[in-house]
């Protein structure tokens, strides 16, 4: 594995937001929830899709703290625009399980 600078890491912009909404995203191609995220003051809301559906319902979502990548650029999947990345890493059938926080911080919280 290659290693990168401080500065490069820098410039990835990790926000920590909480879910508001999530639904089903019965148009995309691989199982996926339609995510609202809070996260902050700084940002706002900005809208996900995530492919989390084997370990995880839609109302368990609500509320839960998730770590974001905001500077990436949009991506549209169908008719909804992704705006921000929600983080996590594969189990060991490749389902995505979220990556967590210890405790709650206020969004928008950057990690460094």
């Amino acid at each position: 594995m290659s290693t990168i600078s401080w500065a490069d890491f820098e410039r990835v912009d990790l926000r920590v937001g909480t879910i508001v909404e999530a639904q089903e995203f019965p148009a995309a191609r691989r199982p996926a929830y339609q995510l609202l995220i809070d996260l902050g003051p700084e940002i706002g809301l900005k809208h996900s899709s995530a492919q989390i559906t084997f370990h995880y319902q839609p109302a368990d979502l609500v509320g839960r703290q998730v770590l974001c990548v905001v500077n990436f650029p949009p991506k549209q999947i169908g008719k909804f625009m992704s705006e921000v990345l929600v983080t996590g890493t594969a189990d060991e059938q490749g389902h995505i399980v979220l990556a967590a926080l210890a405790s709650p911080v206020p969004n928008g919280s950057r990690l460094i």
